[in-house]
């Protein structure tokens, strides 16, 4: 039987890219199809942690496919039923804040919105340097939100960054499974 569908969605904490397309190649390694979505800016933007031009290559080659990075391109998602799961790593504090607050402008929101809409589960892989401050609100809300799951976080500088939080990346490929079962990985917190 083959396996699950996922959209593998990527905001711009470019500073985590180097941990999040690792576990994009191990959920291909592992047999899932992997459909790439990247936000606007995280698809077009130069950084000192990289080109975008050399992420989106490298994503395109290890997926077969191309990425969607329009709201246009996102928006079948849902009605053509082309995702088991959405994940998104790097999730970003904005994004976070987006979804919770339903603020759809952006390729990665519109997927997410367009796949909730069919009740399907979404799996964020946050990194963000205020998940302790203001975004904490918005963890609280989605963390109540049907169909939202989490991979665990920590905070990942507690003394020069204390309010930043990063997922435990290298869990993403067990999530995955639980989410495709409706469980919410634990702890969450860790």
């Amino acid at each position: 039987m083959p396996k699950a569908s996922i959209g593998f969605a990527m905001c711009g904490s470019f500073c985590t890219f180097s941990r999040a397309i690792p576990q994009m190649e191990r959920l291909v390694e592992t047999g899932y199809s992997v459909i790439p979505i990247m936000s606007e800016t995280a698809y077009s933007t130069d950084t000192r942690f990289g080109k975008a031009a050399d992420f989106a290559d490298k994503i395109e080659k290890l997926t077969g496919r191309e990425i969607i990075h329009t709201i246009g391109a996102a928006e079948p998602i849902g009605p053509k039923k082309l995702c088991d799961l959405i994940v998104v790593a790097p999730c970003t504090g904005n994004t976070l804040a987006k979804l919770s607050h339903g603020v759809t402008d952006t390729a990665v929101t519109m997927a997410v919105k367009s796949h909730l809409r069919i009740q399907r589960p979404v799996l964020l892989c946050a990194a963000t340097n205020d998940g302790l401050g203001a975004t904490a609100q918005n963890l609280g809300r989605l963390l109540n939100t049907k169909n939202i799951f989490f991979v665990p976080m920590s905070q990942d500088d507690y003394v020069n960054k204390p309010n930043s939080l990063v997922a435990h990346f290298e869990l993403l490929p067990e999530c995955v499974q639980q989410a495709l079962e409706g469980v919410q990985p634990q702890p969450v917190f860790g």
